[in-house]
């Protein structure tokens, strides 16, 4: 499958969270100001964007052709800002979706400490099609980001009256930048490079998805503040 616009991916800044060493998941408590980012995550955040801004350069893509697609929890909110002041873009090129919200990892696990991580990525190599009690699977995780996808590819085609200006703007792809979380947009990239490479089409809704395929997501592993372009 071939997609029209050239995706990167940004992990969420250093959050307060991540200080504290607390697993953050449940949108409730995600969007609180309390769980945003820390003073060291505004500045990751900040640096992504200047990175962004080089990495544009280089391919001489124009700032107004960047929409940002952000999950709403706090860390990521800021995030998304922190990297739209930097461009200098205007607000409404930021859309916000609960489909790239942070994977839910149960309510055994919720404020727990992050310790508990690699018992969840054990669980996701045994079977990716499992979630932990009362949380998302990789597979559900996965579901719910095709659709953003979709909604992505859908919205981000461009629109004029002028019909020359149309066929050339067509031909330019947006720079979309997707904020989100460690798990989503580990699974992000999964079912991107599998859909790219003709593995599967994991991007249609009602995918069957393949656990030896889900399984391999901690591969695309971001730290706090990474930038990554795709795929």
């Amino acid at each position: 499958m071939e997609l029209k616009n050239q995706y990167w991916v940004l992990r969420h800044g250093r959050s307060k969270p991540n200080e504290r060493g607390l697993i953050v998941s449940h949108l409730s408590n995600g969007v609180l100001e309390e769980h945003a980012l820390s003073s060291e995550g505004v500045k990751q955040a900040q640096e992504a964007g200047y990175q962004l801004i080089k990495e544009l350069a280089i391919i001489n893509f124009p700032l107004e052709k960047v929409r940002i697609y952000c999950s709403p929890f706090s860390r990521t909110v800021d995030t998304a800002k922190a990297v739209a002041e930097v461009l200098k873009i205007n607000p409404s090129q930021i859309q916000y979706s609960e489909h790239l919200r942070e994977r839910y990892f149960g309510p055994d696990l919720e404020l727990k400490s992050h310790e508990h991580y690699p018992e969840i990525w054990a669980l996701d190599e045994y079977d990716s099609l499992v979630g932990p009690a009362g949380g998302e699977s990789v597979a559900d995780v996965a579901a719910r980001l095709a659709k953003i996808i979709e909604q992505i590819e859908t919205d981000c085609q461009g629109s004029t009256p002028d019909e020359a200006v149309q066929m050339y703007l067509s031909s330019l792809r947006f720079a979309v930048v997707v904020v989100s979380h460690g798990d989503p947009l580990q699974i992000f990239q999964t079912i991107i490079k599998a859909a790219v490479s003709g593995v599967a089409n994991y991007l249609r809704d009602g995918a069957n998805y393949d656990h030896l395929v889900l399984s391999k997501h901690r591969t695309y592993a971001l730290q706090t503040g990474e930038l990554r372009r795709i795929p």
